[in-house]
C-alpha cells in the first residue's frame, strides 16, 4: 500500500492528568498566555493521531493538541473501569493545565464531541467554541432495558477481556477499509497504524483497554443530557455526514429541527458523501468549515 504523506509533522508527549499518563499529539506552533491550543477530542476506540488528514487540510497553522482519552490510544489504563463522567473531568483538568486562563475552542468527533458539548454545557465560562463532528448524543433508552443490560455487565466484569490482534498492518487496514470503504488505501494503512501496535509475537495488537468493550451499566439517559446542553453558551458548529451510519437512529432527535431545539443557536451543516468517520473520509470539506469556524470566534 501507498503510504499516507504527512503534511504537519505531529509531535508526541506524555502529560500527567488526574493520576494517569495521557498520551498527546500536538501539531502547529507553541501554545502560550495569549495563544490558547485548539483541542481535538477523539471518538470511542479511536486515538488521536487519525486528527491528521483534517490538521493537513488546514490552511493556516494552528496550535492544535489532541489527547488520547484514558484507556484509549498511547494512553494509561484506569485500574478501576470507565465511567463516562471520567472523561469529563479529564477534559476540565486538561484544560486548566493547557489553557489556564483563556476560553478554549474545541473540536470534538463523536464520543469527543459528545463530551465537548456536556462539558461547554456544564463549565460554559470554559469553552470559547465547539465544533462538533457527529457527537449527536445516543438514542433514547426505555428504562425496562436496565435489568438485562446490568446482568450483561455483572457477567462481563467476571471475564479477563481481550482485543482482537492481526497478521500485518495491512491486514488491518484491510479490514478497516472494509469497514469505512470511503477510506483510501493510504488512509486505512495510517489509521491501522495508529490503532495497532507490533508487539512480541509478532502480531498487531488493537490498543487500548478490552474493558472499554463492556456495556455501560447506566442507561444512556438523553433527557439528562439535553438539559446538559442547554447551558450551552458557546456558539456550536455541527458537522454531519449526510450518509451517516448512525445519526438514523435517533429518529426526530436526529433531525435538523430536533438538533436546533435540543441545542440553541447552532449552526448545523451536512457533508455530501460522508459518514460517521467524515474528518476521514472528507478532510478537504470538512478542514475548511471547521478552519472558518474557528477564525470567527
Amino acid at each position: 500500500m501507498k503510504p499516507y504523506r504527512v503534511l504537519r509533522s505531529p509531535r508526541h508527549e506524555t502529560l500527567r492528568v488526574r493520576g494517569l499518563d495521557l498520551h498527546l499529539t500536538r501539531w502547529g506552533p507553541q501554545a502560550s498566555d495569549s495563544l490558547a491550543p485548539v483541542f481535538l477530542l477523539h471518538g470511542w476506540a479511536d486515538t488521536g493521531d487519525t486528527f491528521q488528514f483534517m490538521v493537513d487540510a488546514f490552511r493556516e497553522d494552528w496550535p492544535l493538541v489532541a489527547l488520547d482519552w484514558r484507556g484509549f490510544g498511547r494512553s494509561e489504563w484506569a485500574r478501576e473501569g470507565y465511567w463516562f463522567p471520567d472523561y469529563l473531568a479529564d477534559l476540565d483538568a486538561l484544560l486548566k493545565q493547557l489553557s489556564p486562563r483563556l476560553p478554549a475552542r474545541i473540536v470534538g468527533h463523536s464520543m469527543g464531541g459528545n463530551i465537548a458539548s456536556l462539558y461547554a454545557g456544564l463549565c460554559p465560562e470554559r469553552v470559547r467554541c465547539v465544533v462538533n463532528l457527529e457527537g449527536f448524543g445516543l438514542p433514547r433508552s426505555p428504562p425496562d432495558r436496565a435489568p438485562e443490560q446490568l446482568r450483561k455487565w455483572l457477567d462481563q466484569v467476571k471475564t479477563a477481556p481481550t482485543l482482537k490482534n492481526y497478521e500485518s498492518f495491512e491486514q488491518l487496514a484491510a479490514i478497516i477499509r472494509s469497514r469505512y470503504p470511503r477510506f483510501t488505501e493510504a488512509q486505512s494503512m495510517f489509521v491501522a497504524q495508529a490503532w495497532g501496535r507490533r508487539e512480541a509475537d509478532g502480531r498487531v495488537h488493537l490498543l487500548g483497554d478490552a474493558r472499554h468493550r463492556w456495556v455501560n451499566p447506566v442507561l444512556y439517559r438523553r433527557d439528562e443530557a439535553e438539559a446538559c446542553w442547554r447551558g450551552i453558551r458557546a456558539p456550536m458548529l455541527m458537522l454531519l455526514g449526510e450518509q451517516s451510519e448512525y445519526l438514523s437512529r435517533l429518529g426526530v432527535d436526529g433531525s435538523d429541527d430536533g438538533l436546533r431545539v435540543a441545542v440553541r443557536g447552532i449552526e448545523i451543516i451536512r457533508i455530501a458523501d460522508a459518514g460517521h468517520m467524515l474528518h476521514i473520509e472528507k478532510p478537504d470539506l470538512v478542514a475548511p468549515l471547521v478552519e472558518r469556524f474557528l477564525s470567527g470566534h
